[in-house]
């Protein structure tokens, strides 16, 4: 009689009464530094009791409308999917009200939330963070420094996307790395322009999101943001770019992505850095960790796993 499959869930130590909410997961890491559900996020966030440290968020920009770009020397096609199809003004206005109402409820009181996006959506995303309440602390524009050609030659090429960094209280202070910030930009004041590139080739090793983010740009937010341990949050997880700069950074993260393509390529890339030498090989790539290193080495541990209760599981019911 063949020897019955031990389930990896088995040995995380759960408590029987939260066995099944850990097997709901599509993935955990086995240190439970990375959970990612394969869900829709209007859905599932509501069902969390937990309240997390940072959100970081990268939603639909709704531009897919039959243009085209440039991408590895080709000329191809912008549309990305039935999930990123233009709305109306007053469409994409309640759904960022929706979901940014629902990660508010989420967020610690002292932390804070980091939203990218481009003009297709960013004014709307402004508008919806400050009337419910949050305090818009940054826009940070991303200029990239290796941006795709204008094709059409009759405007100027695309290069920047925007970042808004927000606190959810307007009189609650939030936590900002100061010095760090200031040691990786060669001992002055970091600025709301940062000149880092577009996603790098190794970063696509497990397959690529249409609007993956590089690992240097989510490294910099966490960095900048969050102290080791924390709990971060992707509502849009993608291909969870996210959650590999936490875990690279001693951070921890849960993901929710509605596609299982990009959920797989997520716990893809996750058990890709379970490789040591892998996970040194992308710490050494990235610029601001390297340059890190050299002063607050503490600013990367992350200390003992949590106890199980501590946990983002689902509430009862």
């Amino acid at each position: 009689m063949a020897k019955k499959k031990k389930d990896p869930i088995d040995s995380y130590g759960f408590k029987e009464e939260l066995y099944d909410k850990a097997k709901a997961a599509y993935y955990c890491s086995p240190p439970r530094d990375f959970i990612l559900f394969n869900a829709d996020t209007f859905e599932l966030l509501p069902q969390f009791k937990f309240k997390f440290d940072m959100i970081f968020a990268d939603p639909p920009y709704f531009p897919s409308s039959g243009g085209i770009s440039v991408q590895s020397g080709k000329v191809v096609c912008v549309n990305k999917g039935d999930w990123d199809k233009g709305l109306s003004p007053e469409e994409m206005n309640d759904f960022n009200l929706r979901w940014i109402s629902l990660c508010r409820d989420k967020l610690k009181d002292n932390g804070t939330i980091w939203i990218s996006g481009t003009y297709h959506n960013i004014f709307s995303v402004a508008n919806a963070l400050t009337q419910l309440g949050f305090k818009i602390l940054n826009v940070v524009t991303w200029a990239k420094t290796n941006p795709p050609p204008n094709v059409s030659c009759r405007y100027f090429t695309y290069s920047t996307e925007f970042i808004i960094w927000a606190r959810k209280k307007e009189k609650v202070a939030h936590y900002y790395n100061y010095e760090l910030m200031k040691h990786i930009n060669g001992d002055k004041q970091m600025r709301d322009v940062w000149n880092l590139p577009a996603i790098a080739q190794w970063e696509k090793s497990c397959g690529k999101h249409p609007t993956q983010k590089p690992l240097c740009v989510l490294s910099r937010i966490i960095m900048a943001s969050t102290k080791p341990g924390a709990w971060i949050l992707d509502p849009f997880a993608g291909s969870s770019t996210t959650g590999i700069a936490s875990n690279l950074l001693g951070r921890r993260y849960l993901g929710i992505e509605r596609e299982e393509e990009f959920a797989l390529m997520g716990r893809r890339r996750r058990e890709e850095i379970e490789n040591i030498s892998t996970y040194k090989s992308f710490r050494r790539k990235i610029a601001d960790i390297v340059k890190a290193e050299d002063t607050q080495t503490d600013c990367f541990i992350m200390g003992e796993d949590l106890p199980v209760e501590d946990l983002p599981f689902l509430s009862e019911g």
